[in-house]
C-alpha cells in the first residue's frame, strides 16, 4: 500500500503540472520537489506515470512548466555535482531527476522550436560572469556523477561518514571503471554502481538522440552540440569516461566463470551497463566535426572530438591485445555451442559491436593492421559470416548484412586478409551450410553463394560488394575450387583441384566462348533450355524428395510484427572505393613468392610469366583485352571420356549453354541473375546488341589459354599410361608448369573502401536505428515523430 499512495502523490504532482494554466513558480520548492523525491523507485514507473500524449500537451498548453520542470532537475543534479550524493535519500533525487529528464528530452528534440531551449543560459548563472548554456550545465554534472565516490565508483580513501570527497577536485582517472586500455588495476564490481552508471548514461544518450529528430540532410549542416560538448576538452573527465567506457565494453566477459545456467540464477548488472557504455561509444565517434562542418561556417569552428582523438592515438601492441580480445570474445559469443542446451548466457548486442569495430578500424590504421596480421582477424571473420548467412532471408535485419559486407571489405583491401583466409577451418559454427573440409575461403565463398542465391531481393545491391571482395583476395587464395582467373594466374601451383575441374568442364568454357549473337540461335538456345527444364522437372520432385544437403534451404524471414529501421540509400561500389595497385611491378610480384616462418603464405606463389612465350608455337601472350578464339566446334578439344575422368556430361546436354549458367565478374554484368521479363506490358527478350554488350567483357582469355595447354597434356598421359585414378591426373597438375605460357598477367588491382558522405549517413542512420530498437526497457524514443528514418513493421 505504502509504494501505491507515493506514486498516487506522484502521479497528482504530474496531473498538476499539466492542468495548470498558469505558471507555475519556480521558487516553490515544495511542489517540485514532489518529482524527485522518495515518490518513484525505478524508471518504468516514470514512464508509466508521465504518458506522452500529457508531456505533449504540457509542451503546447504550458510550456513555461515543461521549461521550469527541466531547469530544476538540473539544478538539482548540478547541486548534487557539487556537494557529492553519498547518502541514499540523496542518490535517489539524483536518479529521479535522471529518470524525468530521459523521459521528457525526445518530446522536447522533436519540436523544432524547443530544440535550443538547452542551448539557452541558466537565469542565476548572470552574476558569476560569462553564461553557461542548460546543456552544458547538464552534461558536466553528469559526468561529475559518474566518478561520484559511493554512487557511481568505489572511494579510494575514507574520510569519515560525515566528511566525502569533493568530486570538485577528485581526479577522475583514479576511479576509471575497469582494468585495460591506460589503467591497469580491476576496481571491485558492485551492481548498485553499475545500475547507476547505466541510468546516468542513458540520460546521456537521450542527449545525443537530437540527431535522430532531424532529417539527414541537415546533420551535415548542423553538428550535433550535446556531442560535441561531451567530448571536447572543456569536459575534464573526457579522458577517464573514454577510457571507462573502452575498458567496460572490452573486458566484459558473459560467462563469467563458467558456470552452467549462471545467468538464470543471478542477475547481470553489467550486461546493460556494457550496452549502453558501447552505444554511446559509437554515437561519440560518429560525430566527426572535422569532416562534417560547412566550409563557410559563420558560426566558431566547433571543437575536435577528443574521443576520436583518444581512439587514433591507442599505438600499444598490449593495449590492441586487449580491445581484440574483446571483440572476439563478445562476436563470438552467439555462436558458442554447449552440451546443456542454454547453459550459457548470450549476448545481442553484435551490430553495436560491429559498428565500433568499423569506427576502431576506421580511426586507427595501426589496429587495423594489428588485427589482419594475426590469425586472429579469423575470430572476427567467422561471426561476421555466420550473422550473414543466418540473416540473409530476413528482411528486418538487411542492416546487419551491410555493416557484415562493408567490414569484409574494408578488410580485403589489405593482402594479409586474403593470406589468412587460407587457413584451415576447423570450427564448429552452428551454420546450415554444406559440410566440407577446407579453409576460411572456402567458407567465405560458401556463404557468399548462399547469400546470392537465397537471400531476399533488398540484398540485390550488395553483390557488388561481394564479388569486390572476392577479386581482392583472389590472387593470394591457395587450394580454392572457385573459377577465378587471379587464381590460376597467380596460385596456379597450389590449386590443381581448380583446374582438374575446369578441365572436366571444359565444354562449358568453350561454350561461353562461342556464344551465338544471332537472334534465330538465341530462341533456339532458350526453346531447348524451355524443354529441358519442363522434362526434368517432375522426375527432380519425384525421385530426390526433401534435400538432404545441410543449408538446401534459406533461412527463416522476420517474424510478423517484427519492427525494423529504415536505412538510408546506399552509395555506389564506385563512390565506396577507389582501385589501387596492390603491387604493381614485377619485382614486387617477385618478392611474394615467399613463406612465413611459420608456414603462412604472404604473396602469390605464381608462375614468374616472362614478356616472351618459351614455345614458339604458342605465339606472344596476348594483351590485356585482347579475346581468345577457341577451337571451333568441329575442330574441339577431345571429348571428357577420351580422358578417362569420373564424371560425364549428360545426354542430350547442348553445346551452347543457357542463359542463366553465365559467368560474372566485378568487371561485367552477372549473367546469373538476368531478368526474363520487365515489368512492363511486354516481355523481355534477349537482342544481339544485349548479348555482344557483356559476351565481350566475360574474362575467358587466361582459362581458354589453360585449355589448350593442358588439355592435350592430360589427354596424353591418360593414354599413354591407361590412367583412370583422378589423383595421379591431380599429380601431374600440381608439377606442372604454365609459365611463360599463360597471358601476361595484369598487376593485383584491388578496390580499397574510401570514406564518402553517402557511407557517413548511412552509418549514422543505421547506428541510431539499432539504438532506437534495442532500448525498449525503458522504451525512450517509442511513438515520437523521428525524422531521420522511419520505423516498419515487417
Amino acid at each position: 500500500m505504502g509504494n501505491a499512495d507515493t506514486k498516487l502523490h506522484f502521479r497528482k504532482a504530474v496531473v498538476q503540472l499539466t492542468t495548470k494554466t498558469q505558471p507555475i513558480d519556480a521558487g516553490d520548492d515544495h511542489f517540485w520537489e514532489q518529482f524527485w523525491g522518495e515518490h518513484v523507485q525505478s524508471v518504468q514507473d516514470v514512464f508509466a506515470l508521465i504518458p506522452a500524449a500529457e508531456i505533449r500537451s504540457l509542451r503546447e498548453e504550458a510550456p513555461s512548466n515543461l521549461a521550469t520542470l527541466c531547469y530544476k532537475a538540473v539544478e538539482r543534479l548540478v547541486r548534487a555535482a557539487d556537494t557529492g550524493c553519498s547518502t541514499q535519500p540523496e542518490q535517489q533525487v539524483v536518479l529521479n531527476c535522471v529518470r524525468i529528464l530521459t523521459r521528457v528530452l525526445p518530446y522536447i528534440f522533436e519540436d523544432p522550436d524547443w530544440r535550443g531551449f538547452f542551448w539557452s543560459s541558466l537565469p542565476a548563472s548572470g552574476d558569476e560572469g560569462e553564461s553557461v548554456p542548460l546543456a552544458h550545465s547538464l552534461i558536466h554534472a553528469l559526468c561529475d556523477l559518474l566518478f561520484c565516490p559511493d554512487f557511481t565508483v568505489t572511494p579510494n580513501k575514507k574520510t569519515g561518514p560525515d566528511k566525502h570527497e569533493d568530486l570538485q577536485s577528485i581526479d577522475s582517472c583514479e576511479y576509471i571503471w575497469e582494468a585495460g586500455v591506460g589503467f591497469a588495476s580491476s576496481p571491485p564490481h558492485l551492481p548498485a554502481h553499475d545500475t547507476n552508471r547505466t541510468e546516468i548514461l542513458k540520460l546521456i544518450l537521450t542527449c545525443f538522440s537530437q540527431t535522430i529528430y532531424q532529417p539527414s540532410s541537415e546533420m551535415s549542416e548542423v553538428p550535433n552540440r550535446w556531442i560535441a560538448a561531451f567530448t571536447w576538452a572543456d569536459n575534464r573527465h573526457a579522458l577517464p569516461l573514454f577510457t571507462s567506457l573502452l575498458n567496460t565494453v572490452c573486458g566484459y566477459n558473459p560467462t563469467g566463470l563458467g558456470v552452467p545456467y549462471n545467468h538464470l540464477l543471478f542477475s547481470d548488472y553489467r550486461e546493460p551497463l556494457v550496452e549502453v557504455a558501447l552505444q554511446i561509444l559509437i554515437t561519440t565517434l560518429d560525430h566527426d566535426i572535422t569532416s562534417t562542418s560547412p566550409p563557410n561556417q559563420e558560426e566558431p569552428t566547433m571543437p575536435s572530438n577528443l574521443f576520436i582523438n583518444y581512439l587514433s592515438r591507442i599505438h600499444r601492441e598490449e593495449d590492441f591485445s586487449f580491445v581484440l580480445r574483446g571483440f572476439t570474445r563478445l562476436l563470438n559469443n552467439p555462436l558458442q555451442q554447449t552440451y546443456l542446451p542454454h547453459s550459457t548466457k548470450k549476448v545481442n548486442f553484435h551490430q553495436e559491436l560491429l559498428v565500433f569495430f568499423w569506427k576502431f578500424c576506421d580511426y586507427n590504421k595501426k589496429f587495423l593492421f594489428y588485427v589482419l596480421k594475426s590469425s586472429d582477424v579469423l575470430d572476427i571473420l567467422v561471426p561476421i559470416l555466420y550473422h550473414l548467412n543466418d540473416a540473409r532471408a530476413d528482411q528486418s535485419r538487411v542492416g546487419l548484412m551491410h555493416i557484415g559486407v562493408f567490414i569484409l571489405l574494408l578488410l580485403s583491401g589489405e593482402r594479409n586478409f586474403g593470406v589468412r583466409l587460407n587457413k584451415p577451418y576447423t570450427a564448429s559454427v552452428p551454420m546450415d551450410i554444406p559440410v566440407f573440409t577446407g579453409t576460411h575461403a572456402d567458407l567465405m565463398i560458401i556463404v557468399f553463394h548462399k547469400i546470392i542465391t537465397t537471400g531476399h531481393q533488398r540484398l540485390q545491391p550488395l553483390f557488388d560488394c561481394l564479388l569486390t571482395i572476392l577479386v581482392n583476395v583472389s590472387p593470394y587464395i591457395k587450394t580454392m575450387s572457385m573459377t577465378f582467373n587471379n587464381i590460376i594466374q597467380y596460385q596456379f601451383d597450389g590449386n590443381s583441384n581448380l583446374v582438374y575441374t575446369i578441365i572436366r568442364k571444359r565444354q562449358v568454357f568453350h561454350s561461353l566462348a562461342n556464344l551465338p549473337t544471332d537472334c534465330s540461335t538465341i530462341n533456339k538456345s532458350l526453346t531447348r533450355r524451355g524443354k529441358r527444364t519442363l522434362t526434368r522437372h517432375p522426375s527432380t520432385e519425384s525421385t530426390r524428395g526433401p534435400p538432404t544437403m545441410e543449408g538446401a534451404l534459406p533461412a527463416q524471414p522476420a517474424q510478423p510484427g517484427t519492427q525494423t529501421a529504415t536505412l538510408a540509400a546506399m552509395p555506389g561500389l564506385e563512390k565506396m572505393t577507389e582501385k589501387e595497385s596492390a603491387h604493381p611491378t614485377t619485382q614486387q610480384l617477385h618478392s611474394l613468392t615467399s613463406v612465413t616462418t611459420n608456414g603462412d603464405l604472404v604473396g602469390p606463389l605464381s608462375p614468374q610469366v616472362p614478356p616472351t612465350p618459351t614455345t614458339p608455337e604458342d605465339g606472344p601472350p596476348l594483351p590485356i583485352g585482347t579475346s581468345i578464339q577457341p577451337p571451333a566446334l568441329h575442330h574441339s578439344l577431345p571429348a571428357i571420356q577420351d580422358l578417362k575422368l569420373t564424371d560425364k556430361p549428360g545426354r542430350g546436354d547442348s553445346p551452347t549453354p543457357s542463359l542463366n549458367s553465365g559467368v560474372s565478374d566485378s568487371s561485367g554484368p552477372s549473367m546469373s541473375h538476368v531478368p526474363t521479363s520487365s515489368p512492363g506490358p511486354q516481355p523481355w527478350t534477349p537482342t544481339t546488341a544485349w548479348v555482344l554488350s557483356w559476351k565481350a567483357k566475360l574474362p575467358l582469355q587466361t582459362i581458354m589459354r589453360l585449355l589448350q595447354v593442358l588439355v592435350p597434356q592430360v589427354e596424353k598421359i591418360c593414354i599413354d599410361k591407361g590412367l583412370t585414378d583422378e589423383s595421379e591426373i591431380l599429380r601431374f597438375l600440381q608439377h606442372g608448369t604454365l609459365v611463360g605460357l599463360l597471358p601476361v598477367p595484369h598487376p593485383i588491382l584491388i578496390r580499397k573502401y574510401q570514406a564518402n558522405s553517402g557511407t557517413a549517413t548511412w552509418f549514422r542512420t543505421y547506428m541510431w536505428g539499432i539504438i532506437y530498437l534495442r532500448n525498449v526497457d525503458p522504451p525512450i524514443w517509442y511513438d515520437t515523430d523521428v525524422k531521420l528514418f522511419e520505423i516498419q513493421r515487417v
